[in-house]
């Protein structure tokens, strides 16, 4: 058998390639360089790397991408949530003093560990983790770290030297500070941050940051602001970046590990929801397990070439669709049009004054901040917003990378509320109709005599074992008298454990002793087969295993005789109707029970 290598995501994405798209494509990697500029310099201060490493950042993972990505139309490199995380995993990095590398090889390693990471999860197909962490999660835990970032350029507003963390802390120190701030830094970088600001607000044809970054250049070499005191980027390597793999030294490899993890769960999660969010505009499906191989690819690039992590970027992405580029040559565009600015305009660059860089970073944090999407999850769901709330304060509290715990925290614990409790419903009969029906949302449906009908809405597991045995035994103790049969409807439990197990074999045996005999209907088949394994099938009774709900009354009829009259019509004594309903509400112990509101 003949064996043929794959085809490269580039090449296929290839096919059907017009000739007439060329231009838009050159137009699009123009732009995406023009706007990718700006951040690409200013974003890796805020993790105390160096201007040239985000221009890296910029360059062999756009290359990597575009060759490897699956998606035509999405752009990586440098984010801002990211470089956040990196920051914090930076700071407990180097925390131990004695150090044999810089920070820059330590940057190109965690890139490297989001990379294998990338590549690990492919191979498992884990691209589910891109939605371990909801959108309120991210929305909230973004929020957080916009305030941090929007903290942390108060050194480059001011020129003053903050070392407090948190919040409110650097703004009490900058008080104390007062009389060392730099009055022409401050000023000039309000003046970057209003002008940014009527850019977006009148949306200007030329993006904020380009108009920034070309009036900052062109006014420090007129004026020469570094002569007058005002900090300026400095230096920028002319040339490209050198292949090299970065060497670990004497860094903690426990805590490159777990902050690569980290910055692997925030960069991939917030990638594939830019990465969905522009594939709704272009018509088209993302699927997140061949996106991981995209960014590991490009992860991986920024490693070796001595960078730091990348993801998806939003701005680049948009004005890719904006300007209507077809393909990833705009990102190959982009990319070679980046070398050239770092071969020819590395001395220009040098002059750019730190407090626009800064206008920049705080104007990109505001961004971050989705009022309306806080707004809509408190209309939508009260408790989801609580949830934001914790994981936006965690950046701030406790740190960023303490933040992502607690973001994951959050999201496990909200998990958990969920399934800890799932819904139940009681089913009768519709006279004159076939199959069972919801009491609490058919008005017409009627609980057969002797034979108790409920519905579990979920997977029964360890941790909801104990509410659903308390919950059947309420039901139980509140069937009208006589009960022979407390039926239940399996067809919504998908999975059963085997404490879930234990726990149905123990309520047959109790409920036996109350001469009340348990049945399943309509069991899936792993859930069946586990409960045969354990033996539970043999305690509740092969007779009282059925097929489905239907199944289970025609055999209930058969031994009792009860439930329907001559005419085919349920009979229901206006007792037990009374005592089906309290249980619908919890009405004996003021307990409300959770519905299923479909």
């Amino acid at each position: 058998m003949a064996f043929t290598l794959p085809r490269l995501p580039l090449l296929a994405n290839l096919e059907g390639y017009r000739v007439g798209w060329l231009r838009n494509d050159i137009s699009a990697g123009l732009a995406i360089a023009a706007v990718g500029l700006p951040s690409a310099i200013a974003y890796p201060a805020i993790a105390g790397l160096p201007a040239e490493t985000g221009l890296y950042a910029s360059i062999t993972p756009l290359i990597a991408y575009a060759v490897f990505g699956p998606s035509r139309q999405l752009v990586v490199g440098p984010d801002a949530a990211t470089m956040t995380v990196l920051a914090a995993v930076l700071t407990t990095v180097f925390a131990t003093s004695g150090a044999t590398v810089d920070r820059v090889t330590a940057a190109a390693l965690l890139a490297l560990i989001v990379g294998i990471l990338c590549l690990i999860a492919r191979l498992v197909r884990l691209g589910v983790l891109a939605t371990f962490l909801s959108r309120p999660i991210l929305t909230g835990f973004f929020a957080g770290i916009s305030l941090s970032i929007l903290v942390g350029q108060i050194k480059r507003f001011t020129g003053v030297n903050i070392e407090s963390e948190g919040l409110v802390s650097p703004v009490l120190e900058l008080l104390r500070q007062a009389g060392s701030i730099h009055w022409p830094t401050l000023a000039f970088a309000l003046a970057c941050f209003a002008l940014l600001q009527v850019a977006r607000i009148y949306r200007s044809p030329i993006p904020g940051p380009v108009i920034v970054v070309f009036l900052a250049v062109l006014l420090s070499f007129l004026f020469d602001f570094e002569g007058h005191g005002m900090a300026v980027v400095g230096d920028i390597p002319q040339g490209l970046p050198s292949l090299v793999l970065p060497r670990i030294g004497n860094l903690p490899i426990d805590a490159l590990l777990t902050g690569g993890a980290a910055i692997f769960l925030v960069s991939f999660g917030s990638g594939v929801i830019a990465a969905r969010s522009f594939a709704t505009l272009g018509g088209y499906r993302v699927d997140p397990n061949r996106e991981l191989t995209g960014f590991g690819a490009a992860n991986f690039a920024a490693g070796l070439f001595g960078t730091f992590p990348v993801t998806a970027s939003d701005s680049r992405t948009a004005v890719n669709f904006a300007v209507g580029g077809r393909s990833q040559i705009a990102s190959l565009v982009a990319a070679a049009t980046l070398m050239a600015v770092l071969v020819f305009l590395g001395s220009v660059l040098r002059i750019l004054p730190i407090a626009a860089l800064g206008a920049i970073l705080a104007a990109t944090a505001l961004s971050l901040i989705d009022l309306e999407g806080l707004r809509r999850i408190w209309r939508v769901n009260r408790i989801e917003f609580v949830f934001a709330l914790i994981a936006l304060w965690g950046p701030i509290g406790l740190g960023v990378l303490n933040g992502v715990v607690i973001a994951i925290a959050a999201t496990l614990i909200y998990l958990l509320l969920q399934a800890m409790y799932p819904h139940d419903a009681l089913l009768g009969r519709i006279p004159g109709r076939d199959g069972f029906y919801k009491l609490h949302r058919a008005p017409d449906a009627r609980p057969v005599p002797g034979f108790g009908a409920c519905m579990i809405q979920d997977s029964l597991l360890f941790y909801n074992a104990d509410y659903v045995r308390e919950r059947l035994t309420a039901i139980a103790d509140e069937l009208p008298p006589p009960a022979h049969w407390l039926v239940i409807d399996a067809s919504a439990i998908p999975q059963i454990d085997s404490t879930a197990a234990e726990m149905l074999g123990e309520l047959a045996d109790e409920l036996k002793a109350r001469d009340i005999a348990l049945g399943l209907a309509e069991l899936h088949t792993d859930a069946r087969a586990l409960l045969d394994r354990a033996g539970i099938i043999e305690r509740i009774g092969p007779s009282m295993v059925f097929e489905g709900m239907e199944d289970a009354l025609d055999a209930y009829e058969a031994r009792y005789g009860e439930g329907k009259t001559a005419d085919g019509e349920i009979t229901a004594n206006s007792d037990a109707m009374k005592t089906a309903r309290s249980i619908e509400t919890g009405g004996n112990d003021g307990k409300t029970r959770r519905q299923e509101k479909e």
